[in-house]
């Protein structure tokens, strides 16, 4: 019931959402670094790379269709995406084009991520609203638990002290000067024990 309470660091909260643009940003200096590296206007690396991004493509319209599996198919689709952007901007001279595909290609990343987010963002209050009200219902629970010991307690401390002072005030009575326990009887009080009769 008492959670520490953990304050997430800035870095850890904002990561998530700046993941879309490194990524898009890391393929594009990985395609320019390329280009400059001889990919410029190569036939055959452009080649290479629709292959391989329409291989891409394809394992993610066979993962949607056989498993159903949404993350996966999003996963080769991007991975498609990605190689298709790395390809053009490996082929094509100059900065507009791949800039261009870059912008393209980040705005599409935030909107498939943003679909995730809320989704994410859903669940996890779903979960915090769940737990608060299961918090509450064992707290109530506890309280009537603390409540019922408490006064079970009272209670034989109640009895307890009862007990003692009526032990205190028959071995005050038996000391007194003249009492005589027959007495009582014959005059009709019922019995009282005796220190005698308690040995006994």
């Amino acid at each position: 019931m008492n959670e520490p309470i953990v304050a997430r660091h800035w870095l850890a909260i904002a990561a998530p959402k700046a993941a879309p643009a490194i990524a898009t940003t890391t393929v594009l200096a990985l395609a320019r670094i390329w280009n400059a590296n001889g990919a410029e206007h190569s036939v055959g690396n452009a080649a290479l790379m629709t292959v391989l991004s329409a291989g891409a493509a394809a394992a993610g319209v066979a993962a949607g269709n056989s498993t159903g599996d949404s993350v996966l198919a999003g996963t080769a689709f991007a991975a498609s995406g990605a190689l298709a952007f790395a390809g053009v901007a490996g082929y094509a001279d100059g900065l507009p084009l791949p800039l261009l595909l870059w912008s393209l290609a980040t705005a599409g990343a935030y909107g498939l991520a943003a679909r995730y987010w809320r989704k994410d963002r859903r669940e996890t209050v779903a979960y915090e609203r769940q737990t608060s009200e299961r918090r509450e219902e064992y707290a109530h629970v506890e309280r009537v638990e603390t409540l019922r010991a408490t006064t079970q307690i009272e209670v034989a401390r109640t009895g307890a002290a009862y007990a003692e002072q009526l032990a205190a005030a028959l071995v005050t009575r038996a000391t007194l000067p003249g009492f005589d326990p027959a007495a009582l009887e014959r005059a009709g009080l019922p019995e009282l024990p005796t220190a005698e009769r308690k040995s006994l």
